[in-house]
Formats: structure tokens, sequence, C-alpha cells
């Protein structure tokens, strides 16, 4: 068939009891011209138990072959669906955001609780007799629950006869009153013997009915409705057990629930609106809801002034009486957080008990030792600590099957989302770090690299997007460098920041993969904060992510000469780095001392950097950087002072030798040179021998 959309599941938001015939018939002809069977139209209209009639679908469809009229198509079907509150999952907009603190509105297409297959009716108990102290008790009792002592109620007791298109009568209610408070009326109810005394004579065929707002005492149209406080829910099509059962099973906020005296029962549910905007959102978010569930509505009871039926009138031998006050929840926001929370497809807790002997498998390792495969890390270090190469390389590792930092990688599919670089300098990056490792690329089908430096959108925006585009390409890992790109709010609140973390988790939820992100560090020493607690901005970051991953550079200059030597990088051009972990799901590792060669980091595997200290601009102590780096070339020249001014005690004219300093130190000779050098001790007058090399060191 031509339609791409499902006709047969519209159908489902389209009631055949409230379509005119030729609505009915333009359904008919426009499955037939879509090619569905005859059968689908049958089903759908047999919903409409009083104007169905066997083979009368059959017959109208073996017709429809010599049909002349105006083609009809499934494009009607379409229209008619949307008007009922369908809506297209194809032109759904899932990448646009929202902010943090906009309140959202579940699609209600979500909130389906009563399963129409497995309802069943309630019970209706009618009081029989109907007597005249019950019927003035309904009537004060809804009085009393719909109204304040001072508001005016409209109400009709009378009708004229009216005449349908079809030639037959029947009678309609008239303008009726409007200029009585709630307390008037509840003192002449109290004050007479029976209903007729109170409100008159009442045509006891056709009933009575009575307005469920307050009016102004005025007239009776929306503009003299005082508080939006009710709305009505009526149906004309459902049997009347059924009807309540729905109505109960959905928690509604009912005020009072009347039975009408023939086909339905008057729900009068809470709106509490401010006004009369608030009143129509609040009313098509109801009328939804109750729809989706099974409850064939009377789409024309929307307006605050509209009538329904009085309690405590009889009505053609029938009672029309009061059935349930104040049931549901007690307020339209009560019932809105609860069909919000009801639907939101959160697991149910478990009993560990059913759980022991039969634990679920856990997640396996992505990178050994740190973090499992559907988990989130972040990589937190300063500025030009080589995070994006740390994460190229961890690309390459996953896609390859390698080690990365010496711990072991599952070998699987990565995206590699590049915020920062532009393009080429990106993609140069990945073929100069595979060279420098000198892994032979075979498995580049295995990385995906997503670029949008300049182009990059808040997180809560481009996570739709992101996941959109993943989609059954089945990722491990998606990395994204750098998130300062993509923070969507202040980094240093910690709801908000929630917030944005929580994008992470979806991301891994719906992509069922890893998520790897880098931030930098905060501003200031580092070395005395733990490792959790370096990255920039609210705690989040450091206690959301399963893995944490800290990078803090090393002193080289304070090692001794000697300590280095061995290495097999060229310490002039390196930098050291030592890497410390926080995780949730293994024990803290040992800490991996990383030298940092353009464009790759090394493991320490001579374990040379064991004895560094972090460096001096992030100094280990209680000094500031400055200060502490001025008070230790401070120290190391009164060192050298108090060496040199023993050693030439009995002769101020005596030449002192960098060996002789040394000895009397018990420090090295190199140590001795940089202690000169650095104290400056070369421009005092002190008779120091040194020798300075072409390259100004000191020897």
């Amino acid at each position: 068939m031509e339609s791409k959309i499902d006709l047969k599941e519209l159908l489902d938001y389209i009631d055949p009891a409230e379509c005119s015939y030729e609505e009915w018939l333009n359904v008919g002809l426009a499955l037939h011209q879509e090619g569905y069977p005859m059968f689908v139209w049958e089903e759908w209209s047999a919903d409409d138990g009083e104007r169905f009639h066997q083979g009368e679908c059959e017959a109208k469809w073996n017709s429809f072959g010599h049909y002349t009229g105006k083609r009809v198509t499934g494009a009607t079907i379409t229209q008619m669906a949307k008007e009922n509150g369908w809506t297209s999952k194809r032109n759904h907009k899932p990448d646009v955001a929202l902010s943090f603190t906009t309140p959202v509105i579940a699609n209600t297409d979500e909130f389906v609780i009563v399963d129409k297959n497995w309802i069943e009716s309630s019970d209706i108990i009618i009081p029989k007799p109907y007597t005249e102290t019950k019927r003035i008790q309904d009537l004060s009792t809804y009085i009393e629950t719909l109204f304040e002592p001072e508001e005016y109620v409209g109400y009709v007791t009378s009708t004229f006869t009216n005449t349908d298109k079809e030639g037959h009568s029947f009678k309609s209610p008239t303008k009726g009153t409007y200029t009585f408070t709630a307390s008037m009326l509840l003192s002449r109810l109290r004050g007479s013997s029976t209903f007729d005394n109170a409100l008159g004579t009442l045509d006891e065929e056709a009933g009575a009915w009575i307005r469920f707002n307050p009016l102004d005492g005025k007239g009776v149209k929306n503009d003299n409705v005082t508080a939006y406080k009710y709305t009505l829910l009526e149906s004309d099509n459902m049997e009347l057990g059924r009807q309540k059962a729905i109505l109960e099973q959905l928690e509604l906020p009912i005020a009072a629930m009347v039975y009408s005296g023939n086909k339905s029962i008057h729900a009068i549910v809470r709106v509490d609106a401010a006004n009369y905007d608030e009143y129509r959102t609040r009313v098509d978010f109801i009328y939804d809801i109750v729809r989706k569930n099974g409850f064939k509505l009377d789409k024309q009871n929307r307006n605050p002034s509209r009538l329904s039926r009085m309690p405590g009138v009889m009505r053609n031998g029938q009672p029309q009486f009061l059935m349930a006050t104040n049931i549901g929840k007690e307020s339209y926001k009560d019932w809105f957080e609860w069909i919000q929370a009801v639907n939101d497809d959160l697991p149910e807790p478990e009993d560990l008990l059913d759980l022991w002997d039969n634990m679920p498998e856990l997640a396996p390792s992505l990178i050994d030792g740190i973090l499992r495969e559907g988990h989130k890390m972040l990589i937190a270090g300063p500025s030009k600590a080589g995070k994006s190469f740390a994460l190229i390389q961890l690309s390459i590792a996953i896609a390859e099957g390698t080690q990365w930092f010496g711990f072991d990688c599952a070998q699987g599919k990565v995206l590699y989302v590049n915020l920062e670089l532009d393009r080429a300098s990106c993609l140069h990056r990945f073929k100069d770090v595979y060279q420098a490792l000198g892994q032979a690329p075979d498995n580049l089908a295995n990385i995906s690299i997503w670029n949008l430096r300049g182009k990059s959108l808040p997180m809560d925006q481009l996570a739709p997007k992101l996941i959109r585009r993943a989609q059954k390409r089945g990722y491990k890992a998606i990395i994204i460098d750098p998130i300062y790109k993509v923070i969507t709010g202040d980094e240093n609140s910690a709801d908000q920041m929630a917030n944005f973390c929580n994008q992470f988790d979806k991301v891994c939820t719906e992509l069922k993969c890893a998520v790897i992100y880098c931030h930098h560090h905060s501003k200031g020493s580092q070395s005395q904060k733990r490792s959790m607690d370096r990255a920039s901005g609210s705690g989040v970051f450091a206690r959301d992510p399963d893995a944490l991953i800290d990078l803090l550079e090393l002193e080289l200059e304070d090692m001794k000469e000697e300590a280095l030597e061995g290495v097999d990088v060229d310490t002039s051009k390196v930098t050291a780095w030592r890497m410390e972990g926080t995780l949730r799901e293994f024990p803290r590792f040992k800490p991996v001392d990383l030298w940092f060669e353009y464009p790759i980091h090394k493991v320490d595997e001579g374990g040379y950097l064991a004895m560094a200290q972090f460096d001096s601009l992030q100094e280990k102590g209680t000094y500031k950087a400055g200060k502490k780096r001025t008070a230790i070339k401070d120290a190391q020249k009164n060192k050298l002072v108090d060496a040199f001014n023993a050693l030439s005690a009995f002769d101020p004219k005596k030449v002192i030798t960098t060996e002789e300093l040394a000895k009397y130190m018990n420090v090295s000779m190199r140590t001795v040179q940089r202690y000169i050098k650095e104290s400056d001790i070369l421009n005092s007058n002190l008779g120091i021998v040194v020798k300075v090399n072409p390259d100004n060191t000191v020897s």
C-alpha cells in the first residue's frame, strides 16, 4: 500500500461513536483507497455499539468501487487523528532541548495506565427509593463541595422543546437561574420538606441541570465565570460500570460524581486554574489522558460555563443522584505529579533475597581495572597536560585492542567527538599518535571522528543529535573532548551540573556504551587536594563518573640528575605526569608515572619518576607556588654561604672549590652546581671556583 503511516494505529485516536455519518463513511473510503481490507473498517465501526449493524460495512464497502464523489485518501484519517491528539513520531523533533529550569510535560501518548482489555466494570448501586431526604441531601452536599458560600450558582429546572435536523423533537434547558449564592440555595434546601418546594416544580421527564463553576450573578456565559475550578467528563457511548472504573483507576481529582439518570456518569474534575488560558491547557491535558485510557468523551463539555446534571432530581423515573465526592487525588497538582510518576518507566524495587543466588552479570571491562562497558569516565588535568593526546591514545587502544598506559582495553568501535581542534589538525593527530606509538593501523574502521569545532551545542541539545547519529553503530565508547565546550549552566552549581551530567547517563543508556570525557583543573595549587577534587567546578564532576582519572605534573628539576641516568627520553623535551584514579567499580590502582613526549604519553617503565615532586606551580606544603620557590632558593643560598664561611673561616682569602663544598654539605657536586646556579651565587663576592660551560650550564 502507498500509505507510509499505519492507518490502523491512527484509528485508535478516532471514536466512531463521535463521528458523523459523513466522517464514518470517509474513514471507509480512505481505507478502501489505501488498500486496507474491509474488516479493518468493520472492527473499528463496531466500537459504536448503538449505530453498528452487522453487514452494513460490507455492503458499503462493495459499493465503493462505483464511488464517483471526491477522492478520499489516508490523509483524511491522518487529519482526524491529529484533531484527536495523535502526533506523528516521524515529525517529532527529538533535538529540541529545554533549559534545566523549564517544566516539562511529557508526551501524553505515554500516559496509558488503564489496560482496556482487562478493565473490570465497577458496581453502580442506584438508590431505590430515592427519598426526598436523600434528594435534598445529595444536592446540598454537591453545592457544599463545589462552591464557597458567597459564590453564585447557576442552575436550570425548566425546559423548552427543540427540534433536530431530522425533525425529532427533544427538550432543552433554558437559561435558568443564576442570581442565588450557594448559601442562599442551601438555606432554601434545608428549610424545605421536599425538593420541589426548594427549587420549584421540575420537569421530571427532562431532569434538571447545574453549572459546576461559580458565576458573577449577571449571566451564564464563559465571561460570567468567576473561578476556573472544574471541568466536566462525560461519555454517552460506554457501559456505565466501565465509565466509573476508568475514572477511578485514573485517580482523577473528582470533586463530585453524578449519575445522569440515563447513559452517563458526570464527573466534576478539579482543574484549579488561575485563569482561562491555564484552564484550557489543563482541561486539554485531562481530556487527552482520559481519552488515551479508553474513556470515550463527549468533547462538547470543555467550556467552563457548561451545564451538568443536577443531583437530587428524577429523570424519566431514574434518579440523578450523587455517587461520590472528593475521590482520587486531592488537587490537579497532585494528580498531575502522580500521572507523570506512575508512567515514568522507572524500574520497580527488587528484593535482594530473590537475586542472591542468581546475580546479574557485571558489565565486561572496557579498560581493565578502571572502567566497565556502558559506564562513564572523566579525565582531568591542567592545561597542556596532553589530555587530548591521552584520549586519542585511548581511542587507538580500544580500536586495536591494545593497552592504554599499561591497562588492557577491550577491542571495539569508538566515536571521538572533537569539539576543540580544526578538522585537519584532529585527523593529523590521530595519524601522528599511531606513528609515534609504532602501532600498525589495522583497525581504522573501528574509529569514527565527529568534528564539531565551531558547531558545538550545549550538551542537552547535543545529546539527542549524538544518540541519533550513533544508533546502530555499535560503539563501545564515545569520547567527548573537551566538555567545557558543551557545558550548559554554571559549572559551580551542583544542581545544574547534575542535570548536565545526566546527559551522559542518557547517552550511556540509549547507546549502551561507555562515555569518556575530559575537563580542566581548577585554578591554583592542586597537589594538596585529593585527585577527585581537582577538576574545575562543582564536586558533581568528581562524584558523577564511575572512574575519574587525574593527571598531575611532576617537577623534574628537583630530581637528582643521577636519578635520571638511563632514562630513554630526552628530559629537556618532555614533561612528567602522575596518573591517579578514583574508581567506583574497581579498587584504586597504584599511581602510574608518565612521560609526555609529544605527541604521546609513555609509561615510566624504569621507575625514574617515583621520587619526583609535584610541579613547583602546584606546591606541596603550605606555601603558595611563587613563595615556595623563593623560599627554596633562599635556603639553598644560605646553605652555600654557611658552607663557604665555614671552609674559609681560618683563611678568608682562600678559594673554595665546588668539590670542597659538596664534601662539606654531604651532597653531590651536581647538587652544589645547581644550588650555585639557582641562587645566583655567581654574581656574589664569594670566592667559589666554578666553570661555566658554553651552554651556560655550571660545572
